[in-house]
């Protein structure tokens, strides 16, 4: 597979984050990743995540949404990791930064988020409604975007497990709150995780066909 990797740093107001940018030869867009609480760019399960997407001629976006500071913090007291409004001011400053970045401007650009990163994505897709073309939750709380759902327009799709009851019922009341194309699949015999056999590329071959279909240049 023919693809670029490069390590930048991101400028987001003061604060300045890492992250692995991939882009293969002819990419048809890029997705940036809102990793989940406590996780961080080099999260197992979202590079497999990446390398599907990268197979499927989509660029790919791993970054640290905190600074190594704030993550010392955050390792004592578990806060910053559920301040969405945080995450997702940061993330929508990153993609102002696609859209700009020589490499990424002229590509459509997508969300994936996870856990506590999806809601994060849903509200800087709010935000940004005409950069961000699509939404991808993988485990995700969108309910905690609370009312920055109604303000979503990109084509989302909720991705649970089937043994993650309580977060499949969360993920039913974000999709009747969500006002755009919107759709709810579970994931047989998934934990929250997706740690069983064969879960996680299932949900990685999912979001490449939304992005494939989604993004457009």
């Amino acid at each position: 597979m023919d693809v670029r990797s490069s390590e930048v740093t991101i400028p987001v107001g003061e604060a300045r984050l890492p992250a692995d940018l991939v882009l293969p030869a002819d990419p048809v867009g890029v997705v940036l990743f809102a990793h989940g609480s406590g996780s961080s760019r080099h999260s197992p399960r979202n590079t497999a995540v990446a390398r599907v997407l990268n197979g499927q001629s989509l660029g790919t976006v791993l970054v640290d949404l905190l600074t190594p500071e704030e993550d010392e913090v955050d390792a004592r007291t578990a806060e910053l990791r559920f301040d969405i409004g945080l995450l997702s001011d940061r993330l929508a400053a990153i993609v102002d930064w696609l859209a700009e970045e020589p490499s990424t401007r002229q590509l459509p650009i997508g969300l994936f988020g996870a856990s506590t990163g999806a809601a994060a994505a849903l509200v800087s897709a709010a935000y940004r409604p005409d950069r961000v073309g699509a939404v991808v939750s993988r485990g995700g709380r969108p309910d905690l975007a609370g009312a920055s759902l109604s303000g979503v327009r990109a084509p989302t799709l909720l991705l649970v497990g089937g043994l993650d009851e309580q977060v499949i019922m969360l993920n039913e009341q974000a999709r009747q709150a969500l006002p755009g194309h919107v759709e709810l699949h579970v994931v047989p015999g998934a934990t929250h995780l997706f740690e069983e056999p064969g879960k996680l590329d299932q949900v990685a071959d999912e979001a490449a066909a939304w992005f494939a279909t989604h993004l457009r240049r």
